[in-house]
């Protein structure tokens, strides 16, 4: 820390360090009454793990000496549970004294395609579909290797990088992983609701209950609740929000053993392989959904919806749950979507069940938007221009900016 301020400072000649943290951050404000200083800490965390008084320092310095300069710091964390604890709680010295906060969301389909140029769109699904947003897992994918290629490479070979990533990650911000990483295997497997994700791991669903919250508040899980309902609904299920989790915990945790063994090439093909196309099906929904977002702040919906998501819920007329893929609401408007990833033409039997699990939905103004990675029957095409309600997008039309 010393030696990059001296060095910026071109004082690096005449002396070695500061003798403490304090001088160092006196020495900048003194640097800073005249002209603006930019100072910008990465991985705050890992400082304050070496000398955990420096918030306390840092608020005193902002409180009597820093404030009347032009210092001007970011303080950035990839640790969530700390940067939420340590730095913005109420009980952190810092409280207060920020003047914005960022959080850094991962990239959306839309952005993540552009590390693949020349990948097919599909590929550059798949690629979005496995890795999640984050630029240094797309980073990994190399174009000149196939999907299959980067997968063995850079996740299933026990010597890469991305290898353990969901194990140490889970080890930065938590205590004892051995809980958490259960509760996530039960979800990436199917399990979405409380008492079945409690039942899959052998514990109290209370118990769970507070696992679960720990592993919303760092991004890893999400609850989701039927739109248009309250957040007191027992209609509640928790899905996995990061992608490479998401893929890590489904096809990667329970199978270490055969990659330890170097049986790489085996588990592809019998474990990863078949099940593929049934977990993009997932993806393809969270892709649909940012589309539609996409559509919403351009304008180029039939109208502007204020929340959108999934629903579930009873059918009263014939006595069943339904599900709907997508629903856009705003006052009584409605769009409806059902998402397709499928090697086979979206039908008319398609089009008709959506239309009829609709009626249970009290909105007096329906859209129906119908997703397909393969295309549409022509019978569904003609059905869309003689319709304007009935909205088709192709898959292909997604490849959005480029």
């Amino acid at each position: 820390f010393s030696r990059t301020i001296l060095e910026h400072f071109q004082m690096d000649k005449w002396m070695d360090s500061f003798d403490s943290w304090e001088k160092a951050f006196l020495f900048l404000s003194e640097k800073a009454k005249e002209e603006k200083v930019i100072l910008i800490i990465d991985e705050f965390p890992y400082i304050v793990m070496a000398n955990n008084s420096i918030p306390s320092l840092m608020q005193n310095l902002i409180d009597h000496n820093l404030k009347d300069s032009k210092l001007f710091m970011v303080v950035c964390g990839s640790s969530m549970s700390f940067m939420e604890k340590e730095v913005l709680s109420y009980k952190s010295p810092l409280y207060g004294r920020r003047t914005s906060q960022m959080k850094i969301e991962p990239f959306n389909f839309f952005d993540s395609m552009k590390f693949f140029p020349e990948y097919t769109l599909e590929d550059k699904f798949k690629g979005y579909s496995i890795t999640g947003g984050i630029p240094q897992y797309l980073l990994r994918f190399k174009e000149e290797c196939s999907i299959e290629e980067n997968v063995k490479n850079n996740i299933l070979d026990k010597s890469s990088y991305l290898y353990e990533e969901p194990l140490n990650l889970l080890k930065q911000e938590l205590r004892q992983p051995a809980l958490y990483n259960s509760i996530i295997e039960a979800i990436a497997t199917g399990s979405s609701k409380l008492n079945e994700i409690a039942t899959k791991v052998g514990e109290d669903t209370s118990k769970c209950s507070n696992y679960i919250k720990s592993l919303i508040e760092l991004q890893i899980i999400e609850k989701e609740i039927p739109v248009g309902e309250n957040g007191n609904t027992r209609r509640t299920i928790y899905s996995i929000k990061d992608n490479f989790f998401r893929f890590w915990y489904r096809f990667v945790f329970n199978n270490m053993e055969l990659m330890e063994q170097e049986m790489i090439d085996y588990v592809y093909e019998n474990k990863i392989e078949p099940e593929l196309n049934n977990f993009l099906g997932f993806s393809f929904e969270q892709i649909c959904i940012d589309y539609l977002k996409l559509r919403n702040r351009e304008m180029k919906l039939p109208f502007v919806f204020e929340k959108i998501g999934k629903w579930w819920g009873n059918n009263p007329y014939l006595k069943r749950e339904e599900e709907i893929d997508i629903l856009a609401v705003s006052k009584d408007w409605a769009l409806v979507g059902e998402c397709k990833w499928r090697n086979q033409l979206l039908d008319m039997k398609t089009v008709n069940s959506l239309i009829e699990k609709s009626q249970i939905l009290k909105y007096e103004n329906k859209y129906y938007i119908f997703f397909s990675k393969s295309g549409f029957t022509k019978d569904v095409v003609n059905l869309s221009i003689n319709n304007e309600n009935i909205i088709l997008v192709d898959f292909s039309d997604m490849n959005i900016g480029n």
